[in-house]
């Protein structure tokens, strides 16, 4: 593997990124950042890493298929499919490289990365060279899971559950939102003044824009806020503007007792927190070092005297605290995350439709053992980063089934309404992340 301190190319970063990804599993915002940080690359070289790590990732069905009959030989050196990957990334989806940069490039990096005396480099300018010359392939639109599949870089597995969920127009709509950028969102604190911190956003040519779907969003225009002294000075947060809708959920009166039982790394426990003039919330995880990111975003966004963490899973609480200890409780639960494919695009070559059922599970377990925790009259939300009906609507009527005592309740969160009790917002809607939305009341 090559050493981190001879990345010094973005190409070079982003194909070591790669091989970590593709070779060991590793997740790509991690290995992509590490090596950002010991690279010493310009901003515009690192966001152009970026973009190629990200890019190749998210169109990897797409690209396998255009190389599938043009790797003739065994690439017997780890760099050199993702190396081919990555190149074909720039030849498809990058119209401001020209392709004689592109072979250029991958040229030096055959050389670089590769074994003393390999001829790794002729391989690759072989393949692209008739890569260039075959130019995008699809398969027949007949069979339009295949044809889906290969053409948005999605498993098939997945196009059909959209298919056999949403119908085909609708599923395609999906498809084609979740291989759009993600909109760069923060979440401006309820203890800052939100008009004076647009102006600030304004004057430092982020653009801001109101969300259409959440009260205290802002869309801007570039990413880079985490910079700001106004992201130092917790007078917002890098939340989207879906996954604030949960918190909002609730009604709350400022002196509650609450619960966040799937807490890390933070961004909801805090937002819980600010709502808390008088009260406060109990933020659980199993991961007890995970726990540390609830604390530090906690001590950033000026709430941390409101928030006590306690590592434990989730299905011990009832072990832990007291029956009816909470009036509210958060059970944001660990979820498949297909709602997030548009920011982790890795998710869905991961995941599989059996761990719909495994973690339909997990979450039912959850829901049962803090059931005992609320107090009459009180306000469970339960919410997942996910658009799968087992994760979603499924975990509600099981729920409810085995829970007499709860039923739905109305709410209105940010600017929409779920009268069912129940909001499902899918990637296409107002291309946020895809989340779910349910909320209980305890029967006084």
């Amino acid at each position: 593997m090559k050493k981190l301190s001879t990345l010094k190319s973005a190409r070079a970063v982003a194909l070591q990124t790669l091989i970590r990804v593709l070779d060991d599993n590793s997740y790509s915002n991690i290995s992509l950042n590490n090596n950002l940080i010991k690279s010493n690359l310009s901003q515009a070289d690192q966001n152009f890493a970026a973009r190629i790590v990200y890019g190749t990732i998210q169109e990897k069905i797409y690209l396998e298929y255009q190389l599938r009959r043009l790797i003739k030989t065994k690439l017997k050196e780890n760099y050199l499919y993702p190396l081919l990957l990555l190149s074909a990334y720039q030849i498809f989806f990058m119209d401001s490289v020209p392709n004689r940069a592109v072979l250029n490039e991958a040229n030096k990096l055959a050389k670089e990365f590769g074994k003393k005396h390999s001829v790794g480099y002729k391989i690759v300018n072989g393949i692209l060279h008739s890569l260039i010359r075959q130019g995008s392939v699809l398969p027949s639109v007949k069979d339009k899971i295949d044809y889906l599949s290969v053409k948005e870089s999605t498993p098939k597995w997945l196009v059909s559950y959209l298919i056999s969920h949403w119908g085909e127009q609708r599923a395609a709509k999906i498809l084609a939102s979740i291989n759009k950028s993600a909109k760069n969102t923060v979440r401006v604190s309820h203890l800052a003044e939100q008009k004076l911190v647009k102006e600030n956003l304004t004057n430092l040519g982020f653009a801001p824009i109101d969300s259409e779907i959440a009260n205290d969003e802002l869309i801007l225009a570039h990413g880079g806020v985490f910079k700001t002294q106004l992201f130092h000075e917790g007078k917002l947060t890098i939340q989207d503007e879906a996954a604030s809708l949960a918190v909002s959920a609730f009604n709350f009166s400022g002196n509650e007792k609450v619960l966040d039982a799937c807490s890390a790394p933070g961004g909801k426990t805090v937002q819980i927190a600010e709502n808390l003039p008088q009260g406060q919330v109990t933020a659980l995880d199993i991961h007890e070092k995970k726990l540390n990111l609830v604390l530090a975003n906690s001590r950033r966004m000026n709430v941390a005297s409101k928030v006590l963490v306690k590592p434990l899973d989730a299905r011990k609480a009832d072990t832990v605290f007291d029956k009816g200890e909470f009036a509210k409780i958060l059970v944001d639960a660990p979820c498949s995350g297909l709602g997030l494919i548009r920011r982790k695009p890795e998710i869905r070559y991961t995941k599989t439709k059996s761990d719909l059922i495994n973690l339909q599970r997990i979450q039912l377990e959850i829901l049962d053992h803090i059931s005992s925790l609320i107090s009459a009259g009180g306000e469970l939300v339960y919410s997942t980063c996910t658009i799968t009906k087992e994760e979603d609507e499924d975990v509600v009527k099981s729920f409810l089934e085995t829970h007499s005592q709860f039923e739905l309740q109305p709410f209105t969160a940010g600017k929409l309404s779920a009268p069912s009790g129940m909001l499902k917002i899918l990637p296409d809607s107002y291309d946020s992340d895809g989340f779910f939305i349910a909320k209980f009341i305890v029967r006084g």
